[in-house]
């Protein structure tokens, strides 16, 4: 438990803040449609389900119409969880396609769902309980609040904006900004020019957190795994085995700093 209260909170957005499992799903099987020239755009039954299972694989959007393709080919779920980067590879050679003409795609598909059907997109997400309360109150508070987010900062916004949180683009780090998330925070902390101790980062991606510890001058940010966002049952024993990392809980999260 720890007992001081951050300066910054750094917070990943999907998994962490908002669960868009539904909205991932619906745009990634259009994109897989748009990809690979499907002519019947009425997915499997049991596909969606698969899908959220195998959410915790996913580290960027581009990657999830992918996941679509492999399910479909058959690829086994246990293999796609033990083995993900070299199956993404596999496909992307396989049928001559690259992540950034996937992603432009995906981004595309979102934007113009936004502009022709907002309502409809935004209620295809929800925030966890209790999340977006703590975000206010931290806002308001003297921690300083940012997003750090593979999502595009714009979506991260424009959802942020209906629960009547209105962060600047200084405050939200998107895929956008093409840089790891720990060059994010070291950013932070040579622009607030605080020491690493200060900064609390919560990411629902263990890989993530474990990239952040590896970094020697960031040795002192306080790392949490969100156990309620997109990870799977060995990840969190694994961040409860590890000093560096504290499994945080959503109740946790949504209590005072003290109790974090």
């Amino acid at each position: 438990m720890t007992a001081t209260i951050p300066k910054i909170l750094a917070l990943d957005f999907d998994g962490v803040i908002c669960d868009g499992l539904i909205e991932y799903f619906e745009t990634s099987w259009r994109t897989y449609c748009q990809v690979w020239l499907l002519a019947n755009e009425t997915p499997p039954d049991d596909l969606a389900s698969k899908f959220y299972r195998l959410r915790p694989v996913i580290e960027t959007g581009w990657e999830m119409p992918v996941l679509i393709k492999a399910l479909l080919e058959g690829i086994a779920e246990e293999e796609i969880l033990q083995e993900w980067h070299s199956i993404n590879q596999k496909i992307l050679l396989a049928d001559n396609l690259n992540a950034k003409e996937i992603s432009a795609k995906l981004d595309n598909l979102r934007d113009e769902w936004i502009a022709t059907d907002l309502n409809g997109w935004l209620s295809l997400h929800r925030f966890y309980p209790g999340v977006i309360d703590k975000i206010k109150v931290t806002i308001a508070s003297t921690t300083k609040l940012y997003i750090i987010s593979t999502k595009e900062g714009r979506f991260v916004q424009k959802l942020l904006q209906q629960e009547g949180v209105n962060l600047g683009s200084e405050e939200i780090f998107g895929k956008e900004v093409k840089r790891p998330k720990y060059e994010i925070i070291r950013k932070l902390i040579e622009l607030h020019k605080i020491s690493p101790e200060t900064v609390w980062f919560v990411e629902d991606r263990l890989k993530t957190l474990q990239l952040v510890d590896r970094q020697t001058d960031l040795k002192d940010v306080k790392l949490f795994l969100a156990d309620w966002g997109y990870n799977t049952p060995s990840e969190k024993i694994t961040a409860q085995n590890d000093q560096r990392i504290q499994l945080l809980s959503l109740s946790q999260f949504a209590q005072d700093f003290s109790e974090w």
